[in-house]
């Protein structure tokens, strides 16, 4: 099917004012696509906690911004030139999409290290970040940073592995641990944190999961955490339960997931002197007490999304290994303020997505996807 032959015209959930509620819209279907672009028709669009930040106007996203930065379906298209042909995409491809839009190519992130590449600043922008995203029928996606799926993984489990899967991937990676060493989760029972838990353990590592709600708690220990402690006993009894299973140390390393204020400063305090915690979450402030950095010489990293390969070998792993990502699925588009209420109301364990097109959905079931 040419880019002629498709609908002109198509739904998209959208943020038209901030700190308002989303409207669903009649919008144009992306069909400028550049030499290294797909167009992509959406199987499956997830939340995250970035939508509403975008919502808030966090990013200062130009409007109409269509949300969503996390989606899986399949290409219907591909770039003129035959670049994104190149990199091994062709129509009927079922991919994972990727989030940066137009990398310059040319600056040092680009043409760094391979694992720096999604740092690019120079970039055109983030797709349901700051361009266009995933809550609609059709969507653009640059080949450079979209991934193709392995048959066993589902779009239901690839669209929020997008940011999500990739992000705790990297900070997994970022970790640096060996087999048999100690990981510690703090908010290890949300959307991120289930699947941070079964990547580590797929990775032969100990996990502990630290979090403070009874449904994060049941998740940690659903997803197989060797070690569950319940963060609202309070700082001192944490890390004592950490440091009871690790010897006294604490653990390897220490990803921290959770935005609360005090969160940081727990997660590297559960962390053994001269280890490595990193932070993920986006609170306005990340605030660590100095003598974890100080006097116990704590190592703290950030990190963002996957590179094109760690995205790669984190879907070689859910295909081997059989990491899922809980969803709680709603069909349509038009069920955006049921799925909204949900996530507002604090109890959902997993991630909530809307399954824009149940053809596909239907259709996979063929190719054995199971994960």
């Amino acid at each position: 099917m040419g880019l002629e032959e498709l609908p002109s015209k198509m739904k998209a959930i959208q943020v038209v004012e901030f700190r308002k509620p989303y409207q669903i819209n009649d919008v144009d279907v992306p069909k400028d696509l550049q030499p290294t672009d797909l167009l992509v028709k959406i199987a499956v669009a997830s939340n995250c906690h970035t939508d509403s930040m975008v919502q808030q106007g966090v990013f200062g996203a130009p409007l109409p911004q269509t949300a969503s930065h996390e989606g899986s379906g399949t290409v219907v298209a591909v770039g003129s030139g035959g670049e994104a042909e190149k990199r091994g995409f062709k129509v009927g491809d079922r991919v994972m999409i990727g989030l940066p839009l137009h990398p310059c190519g040319k600056c040092g992130d680009c043409t760094g290290p391979e694992s720096q590449t999604q740092y690019c600043t120079k970039i055109d922008g983030h797709v349901g970040v700051t361009t266009n995203g995933c809550f609609a029928e059709y969507i653009k996606a640059d080949s450079r940073s979209t991934t193709k799926l392995p048959n066993e993984v589902s779009f239901l489990s690839a669209a929020p592995l997008a940011c999500a899967g990739r992000t705790i991937w990297r900070a997994i990676l970022q970790a640096e641990l060996k087999k048999g060493e100690w990981l510690c989760f703090v908010g290890s029972g949300g959307g991120l944190g289930h699947l941070g838990v079964q990547f580590a353990k797929a990775l032969g590592l100990k996990v502990i999961g630290i979090d403070a709600r009874d449904e994060g708690i049941s998740l940690t220990k659903e997803y197989g955490a060797d070690v569950v402690v319940d963060a609202r006993k309070g700082k001192e009894e944490t890390v004592k339960s950490v440091q009871d299973v690790t010897n006294g140390e604490g653990a390897d390393a220490t990803v921290c997931i959770s935005d609360a204020p005090t969160a940081a400063g727990l997660a590297c305090a559960v962390t053994r002197m001269h280890g490595t915690m990193v932070q993920i979450a986006q609170p306005d402030e990340v605030v660590i007490p100095f003598p974890e950095l100080i006097f116990r010489d704590i190592r703290i990293k950030g990190s963002l999304i996957c590179s094109e390969e760690e995205s790669q070998a984190m879907l070689k792993c859910i295909a081997e290994h059989g990491v899922t990502a809980k969803t709680v699925p709603f069909k349509g588009l038009d069920k955006i303020e049921d799925l909204v209420e949900l996530v507002h109301g604090g109890k959902i364990q997993g991630k909530a997505v809307i399954v824009v097109d149940e053809k596909q959905i239907e259709d996979e079931k063929k190719l054995g996807a199971k994960f």
